[in-house]
């Protein structure tokens, strides 16, 4: 990112963040493997289903691809969607600005939820065998639905007794992600962290630190977008300094997936998805490509 000097103010208030954009190429992994075109002008979430097949949402269409990218299928939604995640059976969650959309394989819809309330900004969807969580930016709150769409629980509110510190959410970017043992895992991006709560909503612990270094979160609010990893670690990225991570499963920085010189400057959006085999998916917005990394000790040989 260029330097940016607010005005009347003299150099010594100049904030260069172009130096932070170089990473020790000894940390990067990963190497992008392949590329797939979404065909969007505007692609706002990534997730996988049933037998690796890659779904991408945006531009009021929802496209599934084969896990090498070939194109598979799509289908129309009313809105435009800003989050998607499938089930075990390939039934296709989407949520819209303020609801959820539930669609068969096939792509007809089965059932669109009830609105989540007027300021409501779902930004964020993870679907597990009997519930669904939202993500809502607006509200600033996790909603607990079971699948047929009844709310159930408001996760996240600020609470002395549970310790839950309450969701901190400058710009509209705040996800969700089902881990192992029934633990649920939200970002609080204003405290630039990841937080742990069981299904009930009751805080467990937290990870992450506001750092300008490459192992913390830095700027107003991240990580924007994050995925778990089979074996328990995360993967995060970041708008700013536009950068893919992973860390272990208990929050120690790892390695570097992608770096920002990967991405154009002014990139935000990067939504991630990781399958079985551990590539890491990264839904590139400016590009309108998911670009599809592995680790360097996976790649195949010349």
């Amino acid at each position: 990112m260029a330097a940016q000097k607010p005005s009347g103010l003299g150099p010594e208030f100049t904030y260069d963040l172009s130096p932070l954009r170089k990473v020790d190429a000894a940390l990067i992994h990963y190497a992008e493997a392949a590329r797939v075109e979404t065909g969007m002008e505007n692609p706002r979430g990534i997730a996988l289903a049933p037998g690796g097949r890659i779904v991408v949402a945006g531009d009021k269409t929802v496209r599934t691809f084969d896990a090498d990218g070939k194109p598979r299928s799509e289908f129309a939604t009313e809105a435009e969607p800003h989050a998607v995640a499938a089930d075990a059976a390939g039934a296709v969650y989407v949520a819209m600005k303020d609801h959820v959309e539930v669609f068969d394989a096939a792509g007809k819809r089965r059932a669109a939820w009830g609105s989540a309330g007027p300021k409501s900004y779902l930004t964020g969807i993870a679907v597990g065998e009997s519930d669904v969580f939202a993500a809502d930016a607006g509200g600033r709150i996790v909603l607990r639905y079971d699948v047929a769409g009844q709310l159930v629980r408001r996760i996240g509110e600020k609470d002395d007794a549970t310790q839950a510190p309450g969701f901190i959410i400058p710009s509209p970017y705040f996800d969700v992600a089902l881990g192992r043992e029934g633990m649920l895992w939200v970002a609080n991006p204003g405290m630039r962290r990841v937080e742990c709560y069981t299904y009930e909503g009751d805080f467990r612990f937290a990870w992450g630190k506001a750092s300008m270094k490459i192992e913390g979160f830095c700027g107003c609010c991240n990580p924007t977008h994050f995925t778990i990893l089979a074996d328990g670690r995360f993967v995060t990225s970041e708008k700013g300094l536009p950068r893919v991570k992973v860390y272990g499963p208990e929050g120690e920085f790892q390695d570097v997936v992608a770096a920002p010189a990967d991405f154009a400057e002014g990139t935000v959006g990067l939504d991630l998805a990781a399958d079985a085999e551990g590539r890491i998916l990264v839904l590139d917005p400016h590009r309108r490509q998911v670009r599809i990394f592995v680790h360097k000790k996976a790649e195949p040989k010349p």
